[in-house]
């Protein structure tokens, strides 16, 4: 398989992959530091190349602040489209078969069907724009690639929705929540699982795809589960998107297709409750022990 290297190991994907490489055993992960690990600087970039030969490059690294991108355009294009240009430039040169991830809000989120891969895309955010932009670089340097469009992504790693409503709920006796807005969790531990799946197996169907978990459910419900399952007993309110207001506007419905990364990667997908069980649990496993 040969070494794998990992930019922005330190955000929650990156320690996601950690995790669950470190539990099925899978060898040659490189987590770059960050100092090496700059994907605006090409010619560092170009050393780490050099310096592994590596066979596959996992791309976690991006500008994610939603609503702050709107104010900060060019510096979420650096990262969101040149930094993936760079990443590129050099999978082509050195034969790395690059594994880019990207998000829901590259859709408008104006139907009611689940999105495919070959659906049109209209992203209505800036943040969104830039990662449409990542993805479009890609095939202009390299055919060896897989590009993982995910969403609504939370773990027990760094932050995220599932970790800011425990810690609310536990402060808070009511929560006003969206419940206009439609879409999956994805458990980062069962993306990461994913991509390494694509690397054990060496599979050469490369291409666009889709991955979130199972099933459909809004933010106000995801937050009833969350607090349904850890037994916190907090009221929530479901609120219209337009009862609270953002600088970003978010995709309405973001619901996406697995039957494509299903049936020609072999993926099996967990239901979204069921992989919010599991990491309820394991937060709680990890506050126990402390």
């Amino acid at each position: 398989m040969g070494n794998i290297l990992v930019f922005g190991a330190s955000g929650q994907l990156g320690q996601c992959l950690a995790h669950v490489a470190r539990e099925r055993n899978t060898p040659g992960l490189q987590f770059l530091p960050e100092d090496q690990a700059n994907i605006l600087d090409l010619a560092g970039l170009r050393a780490q190349f050099a310096r592994y030969q590596p066979s596959y490059c996992i791309n976690c690294a991006a500008y994610t602040a939603v609503d702050k991108a709107e104010d900060e355009v060019e510096l979420a294009r650096k990262i969101n489209r040149d930094g993936v240009a760079n990443l590129s430039q050099l999978c082509a040169e050195y034969g790395t078969t690059l594994i880019q991830i990207s998000t829901d809000f590259v859709f408008a989120g104006t139907g009611n069907q689940p999105l495919v891969e070959t659906d049109a895309s209209a992203p209505l955010s800036v943040y969104g724009l830039t990662k449409l932009e990542g993805e479009q670089v890609v095939p202009g340097y390299t055919s060896q690639y897989f590009i993982l469009r995910t969403s609504w992504l939370y773990s027990e790693y760094a932050n995220n929705f599932v970790k800011t409503m425990l810690k609310l709920g536990q402060e808070r006796d009511e929560l006003r929540v969206i419940w206009d807005q439609v879409g999956t969790p994805t458990y980062a531990i069962d993306l990461a699982g994913c991509i390494l799946t694509i690397i054990e197996t060496q599979s050469r169907e490369f291409g666009l795809y889709h991955y979130s978990n199972e099933g459909v459910t809004s933010w106000y419900d995801f937050a009833t589960a969350i607090f349904e399952l850890s037994g916190t007993t907090v009221k929530t309110t479901p609120i219209r998107t337009a009862e609270y207001p953002t600088k970003a506007t978010r995709p309405a419905y973001s619901v996406l297709d697995k039957t494509k990364v299903k049936t020609q990667l072999g993926v099996v997908i967990p239901h979204w409750r069921t992989s919010l069980q599991t990491c309820l649990e394991r937060l709680q496993q990890a506050v126990s022990a402390a």
